[in-house]
């Protein structure tokens, strides 16, 4: 059974949403404690963690922060703020969705089990430890691990599913359509720029290993990934 932590002051809503949860066969724990939030996480343990940006004291991008620091588990926001730049800021410090409020259970519901299944269905967990290779640059999709001559990183999975599209087809064009359709069984509900804000993201993982624009936006159709092996000198 999969556990799911809701971090959310509006108590009406949290029971909306463990009460909806629980009925299709998840564990839910609600956070009662806003001082103590990391403590609560890591008590709990939990495989998703449904969060709020409006909470006392800190807000959810402080504690999405926090989470990252401890876990790679997916994590959602559930916001009214229905602002572009907060869904940006969302994903900028480390969650993998966002859904504005008011909702439908519904659509959470959707959302939980995408990314649950993402992270650990049975098609994951029967993997084999994998490597891509592409001159001198190596992921390891399910350690979640980037490496490139002797320097190494840790990546979100979001972040490796998507780089890892870009390593299946070296020197080509991978459609912007196609990896929405692969990253987000849902992608009609994902906002226009939250692509974006992952190849961004995707790029100063990138950087911080020493290579700088490899990844090449091809306007109207998607990204390629241009990396040769004179990229290793």
């Amino acid at each position: 059974m999969n556990k799911v932590l809701i971090i959310e002051d509006d108590e009406q809503i949290s029971t909306l949403l463990r009460e909806y949860l629980q009925k299709y066969g998840y564990s839910v724990e609600i956070v009662t404690d806003f001082e103590n939030i990391l403590q609560a996480f890591l008590q709990v343990q939990p495989d998703l963690v449904l969060l709020d940006v409006n909470l006392p004291r800190y807000d959810g991008f402080y504690w999405c922060r926090q989470i990252r620091i401890k876990s790679t588990c997916p994590i959602l926001f559930i916001s009214a703020r229905a602002d572009k730049m907060d869904q940006v800021l969302a994903l900028q410090n480390g969650a993998d969705d966002y859904i504005t409020k008011p909702f439908y259970p519904e659509v959470v519901l959707a959302k939980v089990e995408s990314n649950i299944r993402r992270a650990y269905g049975s098609y994951a967990l029967d993997k084999k430890i994998r490597k891509l290779h592409v001159s001198g640059l190596t992921l390891f999709p399910e350690t979640l691990e980037l490496q490139y001559g002797e320097s190494k990183t840790e990546i979100s999975l979001k972040e490796a599913n998507l780089l890892e599209l870009l390593m299946e087809h070296p020197k080509q064009v991978v459609g912007r359509v196609h990896m929405l359709d692969v990253l987000w069984d849902d992608h009609q509900f994902v906002g226009e720029n939250t692509l974006n804000v992952y190849i961004t993201r995707v790029r100063k993982r990138l950087k911080d290993l020493g290579l700088d624009d490899v990844i090449e936006t091809v306007r109207g159709a998607g990204y390629r990934l241009n990396l040769s092996e004179e990229d290793q000198s």
